[in-house]
């Protein structure tokens, strides 16, 4: 006949609660000593009855596999804090946060000139002395920038110049030789005027020649 499933609740006959529990805990005795000589581990198995007795199983030393235990645990615990501490340490955390937060707010209004009532006098010294400090430190800075632009103008104009220079002497070449080539061509105007002769052929005595010569 097969055995029916256990349903996973307490035995509320105590009689049968108590023979269950002397079964299975032999059972479970005799598990943890298989598993210590088959795998070769350290098993230690540590029981309390309802009535408050002790029964342990430990397949080497109990107390050393306990010491191993807690050494094991606070490694576990100093690597991955629980989750209660970390939420902890994050509260703390933001809390000092939202102080420094407030603070660099309240600093803030003070240099714009705004929430300066409760100020004592020692504070608002303090703060002058801050805002003369910044203002001269801008200005510092100002006189910096105004000192590289100038130079970065300089050496553009100094660039300019120099191309400047450079074209100048490319440009002169070609305007001297414009001129000596117009002093070439000028005399040779006058040399076409002169050479520019009737070289029509005609037959005859020289007085026809002449008068034919003689405008009309």
């Amino acid at each position: 006949m097969a055995r029916g499933k256990t349903q996973m609740r307490r035995i509320e006959n105590s009689t049968s609660r108590q023979v269950t529990f002397s079964k299975r805990r032999n059972g479970l005795v005799k598990k943890a000593f298989e598993l210590s000589v088959l795998c070769d581990a350290d098993v230690a198995l540590i029981i309390f009855s309802t009535r408050g007795k002790l029964y342990e199983f430990s397949s080497t030393s109990m107390k050393e596999t306990i010491e191993c235990y807690r050494r094991h645990k606070k490694d576990i615990q100093a690597k991955n804090p629980p989750v209660e501490q970390n939420m902890q340490h994050l509260k703390l955390e933001k809390a000092s946060l939202m102080e420094k937060i407030e603070h660099l707010e309240s600093a803030k209004r003070k240099f714009l000139g705004e929430s300066l009532i409760s100020c004592t006098i020692e504070e608002i010294l303090q703060l002058q002395q801050q805002l003369e400090r910044s203002i001269s430190s801008i200005r510092t800075r100002k006189i910096q920038v105004f000192r590289q632009q100038i130079e970065q103008l300089k050496e553009k104009g100094t660039t300019l110049a120099a191309e400047n220079s450079i074209l100048l002497d490319k440009l002169s070449p070609q305007e001297e030789r414009g001129s000596n080539e117009e002093s070439v061509i000028e005399p040779s105007a006058d040399i076409s005027e002169v050479l520019d002769v009737e070289t029509e052929l005609f037959i005859g005595p020289p007085e026809t020649r002449q008068k034919r010569a003689l405008p009309k």
